[in-house]
C-alpha cells in the first residue's frame, strides 16, 4: 500500500476512535439523549425566535455533532436530531441544498481532488444559507435553507436588503439561485478577530417578527447558479452582470492541496468584507439542479478552519498535588484537535474554582488556547443529568510540611517533591525523571524524600525496568548531588525562602542556617517579620531537623569517600536531559 493510502486509513481510523460510544445503561443513554435535546432546542428557540445567541456557533455545532454520535450508538433506528428550524419550513425549495462534503485536514483534500479538472476555490461564508427564486425577472421567494428541501419563506424581509435586486435583467420563467446572506464588515481578519457570532446575528435579524436595522448590512454571496452556465467562469461573469458580483471577486483556480492551502491561509489571515469559516472547493460543471439532494453534494467540498474555542467531553477529573501541598485540578477530556494542536486535558486550576465550577464527567467544557498555544479551560457548555463527583482530597491534610515522609496517602505529593529534586536547578538529576522515582518507590527503605542518597546500585538493579548498567548510572548521579552547595539542598529541602534571598543568602553550612533566628532571616531581601517567623518554624520542625541530619551524615560518608570520578557507563550528559515535571505549585 502506499504512504498515502496507509495515512488515508490512519485518518479514517482516527475518526472512528473519537466517535466511541460512553459506557452508559439504556435508561441513562436516553436521560441524557432527551436531556441534551431539551437544551438544544431551548437554544434553537432563542437563537431562531428571538434572534439571541446564548452559545457560540462553533460550540452549538459540536453539541449537535454529539447528540447525533449518541443517537447513532444507542437509538440507531431513530431519525438523527436536526435544529428546530430544519423542521419549521413550510416552503419547498426548487432545487434542494446539496450542502458540502466537510473534508478534516490537506490530506483529505488531496484524495477529494484527485481524478478531478478545473475546480475553483471560494471562501467558506459564515452567514445563513439562503434560496432566491426570480420570476420573470423578479424577486418570488428568499427561502431559509431549512433541511435541504423545505425552508421559510423570508420574502418579506428582502425589501429590506439593500445587496438583494428586486428585479433583474433576466426574464426567463424559473431563475434559481443558492448563496449565502452575510455579515458586512470592514477589513474582518478570521486570525485575528474570530467569527463574531456572525451567523447568528444574520439569522436572529432574519427570524425577527418587526424588520431589524441589521438587514440593511446584509451581503450576498452566490455560490451555486442550478442549471445556470456550465462553467464557472461563465456562472460568475453572468452573475456580475445580474448584480451578483460579490463572488466573483473571490473565487479562483486551484490545481492541487497547496495551492488549497495557501488560499486558505491567505483568506484566514488577510482583511475581508465577511466573516469566514473556511474554504470551499467547486467543480466547473455541475449536474443538472433535478439530482441535488440534500446532504449529498460530491461535487463541492469544505476545508473549514480550526475553530478558536471546541468543545470536548470531560472523561475523569484528577488532583495533582505540588511539592508545598498546593492540590490543582486537571479535566481529561475527549481527544479534540485545536489549532494544529491535539488536546487531551486541560488544567482547571485551584480546588476552590472546581467546586464553584461543579464539573464532573461527562460534561461538556469549552476549550481555548493560551499564550504559547497552551489548553485553557473557557467555559462549562453543557452538564450531565447524572452528575458523580469524584472525591477530591482533603486540603487540610496536605501544606508545605507534609509528605516529607513516604506513606500511601502521600504518594501524589511526595512524587512532586522527588521531581522538583531532579530539575537542574535544584540537584541536576538528567535523566531521573518521575518514571524513574515511581521505579525506586519499590525499593524497601524509601521512607523520606532523601532516603536514595543511601541507595546502592546493587540494590536498585533488583528493581523492575532498571538493569546493572542503569543502575549505576543513577548512583552516580546520586553521589555528583551530594556535592551541590548548601543553596540547592535548601531549595531541595523546600525551605520556604524567596529566590532573591536563597542567592543572597552567605550561609556555607547547616549549622549556620539553623543557628538563624527571626531577626536574622529579615535581613535578607524579599522577607518581611511574619515570613521570617514561617521560616522559622519551618526550620525547627521535628522531621525537617532529622532529615537535615541525614543529609549531613550521608555528605560526611560521601566526602570521606573521596572525590567522585566520572563511571565509564554514565552517558554523556547532553545524552540525559533533564525532565521537567508539571507540579502543582508552578
Amino acid at each position: 500500500m502506499s504512504g498515502k493510502g496507509m495515512l488515508w486509513l490512519l485518518w479514517l481510523f482516527a475518526g472512528a476512535a473519537q466517535a466511541l460510544c460512553p459506557q452508559w445503561a439504556p435508561a441513562r443513554a436516553a436521560e441524557e439523549i432527551a436531556h441534551l435535546r431539551q437544551q438544544l432546542r431551548s437554544w434553537d428557540g432563542a437563537y431562531y425566535d428571538e434572534g439571541t445567541t446564548p452559545i457560540d456557533d462553533a460550540l452549538y455545532d459540536s453539541l449537535q455533532r454529539r447528540l447525533q454520535q449518541w443517537q447513532r450508538c444507542f437509538q440507531p433506528a431513530a431519525e438523527a436530531d436536526r435544529p428546530a428550524w430544519g423542521r419549521s419550513g413550510g416552503t419547498d425549495h426548487p432545487v434542494a441544498h446539496a450542502g458540502v462534503k466537510k473534508l478534516p485536514d490537506k490530506l483529505a483534500v488531496a484524495y477529494w481532488m484527485q481524478g478531478k479538472e478545473r475546480l475553483w476555490l471560494q471562501p467558506k461564508i459564515d452567514g445563513v444559507a439562503v434560496t432566491l427564486v426570480y420570476r420573470l425577472g423578479k424577486l418570488a421567494a428568499l427561502i431559509s435553507r431549512g433541511d435541504g428541501a423545505q425552508g421559510q419563506n423570508w420574502l418579506g424581509k428582502a425589501p429590506y436588503i439593500s445587496a438583494l435586486p428586486q428585479t433583474i435583467d433576466d426574464k426567463r420563467p424559473l431563475l434559481v439561485l443558492q448563496g449565502e446572506l452575510f455579515l458586512v464588515v470592514n477589513d474582518h481578519q478570521q486570525s485575528l478577530h474570530g467569527g463574531r457570532n456572525a451567523r447568528a446575528q444574520v439569522a436572529g435579524a432574519l427570524m425577527r417578527q418587526s424588520p431589524s436595522p441589521l438587514l440593511s448590512q446584509l451581503g450576498i454571496f452566490i455560490w451555486a447558479w442550478p442549471d445556470g452556465p456550465k462553467t464557472m467562469e461563465g456562472r460568475q461573469a453572468a452573475l456580475k452582470r445580474l448584480g451578483f458580483g460579490v463572488a466573483s471577486a473571490w473565487t479562483r483556480p486551484v490545481s492541487d492541496e497547496e495551492d488549497v492551502a495557501r488560499w486558505r491561509d491567505r483568506w484566514f489571515r488577510s482583511p475581508l468584507p465577511f466573516v469566514t469559516d473556511g474554504v470551499v472547493i467547486h467543480q466547473d460543471r455541475r449536474s443538472a439542479g433535478k439530482q441535488w439532494l440534500p446532504g449529498r453534494s460530491e461535487e463541492s467540498a469544505a476545508w473549514k478552519y480550526s475553530p478558536p474555542i471546541i468543545s470536548s467531553e470531560v472523561q475523569s477529573v484528577v488532583f495533582p498535588i505540588g511539592r508545598t501541598g498546593k492540590i490543582a485540578v486537571v479535566l481529561n477530556v475527549a481527544p479534540v484537535q485545536l489549532d494544529d494542536k491535539t488536546v487531551r486535558r486541560v488544567s482547571l486550576g485551584s480546588l476552590s474554582r472546581w467546586q464553584a465550577l461543579d464539573i464532573v464527567p461527562g460534561d461538556q467544557v469549552a476549550i481555548g488556547l493560551a499564550g504559547q498555544g497552551i489548553p485553557r479551560f473557557e467555559s462549562v457548555v453543557w452538564r450531565v443529568k447524572q452528575r458523580e463527583r469524584p472525591v477530591a482530597p482533603d486540603p487540610q491534610r496536605y501544606h508545605s510540611l507534609s509528605c516529607l515522609n513516604y506513606s500511601a496517602g502521600c504518594r501524589k505529593q511526595f512524587l512532586s517533591r522527588l521531581s522538583w529534586i531532579s530539575q537542574k536547578s535544584v540537584l541536576d538529576l538528567p535523566g531521573i525523571q518521575r518514571s524513574t522515582w515511581q521505579r525506586l518507590l519499590q525499593q524497601p527503605g524509601f521512607t523520606h524524600i532523601f532516603s536514595w542518597m543511601s541507595m546502592s546500585a546493587e540494590r536498585l538493579s533488583t528493581l523492575p525496568g532498571i538493569t546493572p548498567q542503569r543502575a549505576q548510572q543513577i548512583v552516580h548521579h546520586f553521589n555528583l548531588a551530594q556535592r551541590q552547595p548548601l543553596r540547592r539542598w535548601i531549595k531541595a529541602l523546600g525551605v520556604p525562602l524567596p529566590e532573591a534571598a536563597l542567592s543572597a543568602l552567605p550561609d556555607s553550612s547547616w549549622a549556620e542556617l539553623l543557628a538563624r533566628d527571626a531577626r536574622a532571616w529579615q535581613q535578607l531581601p524579599g522577607i518581611g517579620a511574619t515570613l521570617a517567623e514561617k521560616i522559622t518554624r519551618w526550620l525547627q520542625d521535628k522531621q525537617v531537623r532529622e532529615l537535615i541530619a541525614f543529609i549531613q551524615q550521608q555528605q560526611q560518608q560521601t566526602a570521606a569517600a573521596g572525590p567522585a570520578t566520572q563511571h565509564p557507563a554514565i552517558l554523556p550528559s547532553a545524552a540525559q536531559p533533564a525532565i521537567n515535571v508539571p507540579d502543582a505549585d508552578n
